[in-house]
């Protein structure tokens, strides 16, 4: 593999990002995801295949070998999972027999006496293209030839989506959030920040901001919609149970969507969840379809037993409490079904029991294990 410099390069840009992503290097699941299509992108175009099955495990490879490097970065097989279905998609609609039909002239028919003529329609796209031929002896890279173009353009296509999910998501902001209402959120969210500024172009409302202790994410949610002329309380984890009989709405982000409906999200989602949940508050989700998860086993208090540094909770040097105590920091929650409302993502709002089909029509099922 090293000997072909196409391939040494394309191990290069994986093996990078493999190490930023080992590294935590990367900060939130919308950069890894673009940084994901950004080398697949660079290994379809430099993919030699001469029929579908090596393509697919040409990719598949890439993407066992990026989850490997950060599992619970969930984004990361996410895009893998979905430039696959794309090119599957792409596969069978180039793989289509073009339509044959017959189109003639009556008048010159009968005046003339020609014979009909027969005009090749092509259905499956806008513009004819070659036909598609797996494993040609007499040409092997063909395959690749005529199916990189239209791979580009679909990769494209999901690059597009993701530079956008910020707006797609917030352009109906205005219809969930109304007048004088008291929004509940914690830590920080570029998605919900970006939600929540948009609605306050029409509505004057106000947030609490939950500072989610010990990363206190929170404190940088609260500067950032205060700077854009939204009423914000910057509060304690402890005082959200106390405040949420107040509370018309809880917004918060989430990290990952589960297949059953259920997803992980900054710690404290969960505090948030189950005292919303108790008066009777609704519970809404802001986040792209791009982390939507086909994978079912995963469900741990715990958030999949992710943790940070325990330090940031107990210190060293606490003396004796240290010796006698197991402290945990995670990164994540894992909240259940039954305690969200609905999912707004840059396709719609969806409830939670509405994912599973989601995500059939999103990824296909070979790739749930990549």
């Amino acid at each position: 593999m090293a000997s072909d410099p196409q391939s040494a390069a394309n191990q290069r840009i994986v093996e990078d990002l493999v190490s930023r992503l080992r590294r935590r290097q990367l900060v939130g699941s919308r950069a890894a995801a673009l940084e994901t299509l950004l080398v697949l992108r660079q290994v379809v175009s430099k993919a030699r295949s001469s029929n579908i099955n090596q393509l697919v495990n040409i990719i598949r490879a890439v993407g066992r070998r990026l989850v490997e490097a950060q599992p619970k970065e969930h984004s990361v097989g996410n895009t893998v999972r979905k430039v696959l279905h794309h090119i599957r998609e792409e596969y069978h609609t180039a793989s289509e027999k073009p339509v044959v039909e017959s189109s003639f002239s009556i008048a010159k028919f009968v005046l003339q006496g020609q014979p009909r003529k027969q005009t090749t329609i092509v259905r499956s796209g806008s513009e004819a293209r070659a036909p598609l031929k797996e494993n040609d002896p007499n040409d092997p890279d063909s395959f690749a030839r005529v199916l990189k173009p239209v791979l580009m353009e679909a990769i494209q296509d999901v690059f597009d989506e993701l530079e956008t999910v910020y707006d797609n998501i917030s352009k109906n902001a205005k219809d969930h959030i109304h007048s004088d209402e008291i929004i509940l959120t914690l830590g920080t969210s570029k998605t919900v920040d970006s939600f929540l500024k948009a609605a306050a172009h029409y509505r004057n409302y106000t947030v609490i901001v939950a500072e989610t202790a010990p990363s206190y994410g929170g404190r940088e949610m609260a500067k950032s919609l205060s700077s854009a002329g939204i009423s914000t309380f910057l509060v304690p984890d402890s005082s959200i149970y106390a405040l949420m009989s107040r509370v018309n709405k809880v917004i918060l982000g989430a990290h990952a969507i589960l297949a059953n409906g259920g997803m992980f999200a900054t710690s404290g989602s969960l505090l948030a969840a189950t005292a919303a949940r108790s008066y009777s508050t609704p519970v809404v989700v802001c986040a792209g379809q791009f982390k939507l998860t086909p994978l079912w086993n995963l469900y741990h208090e715990h958030g999949a037993l992710d943790f940070g540094d325990p330090s940031a909770v107990l210190g060293f040097d606490e003396g004796d409490l240290v010796e006698k105590v197991d402290v945990i920091n995670p990164y994540y929650d894992y909240v259940r079904p039954e305690l969200l409302d609905v999912f707004i993502t840059n396709y719609g709002d969806h409830p939670p029991s509405s994912i599973y089909r989601l995500l059939k029509e999103t990824y296909d099922d070979e790739d749930n294990e990549l």
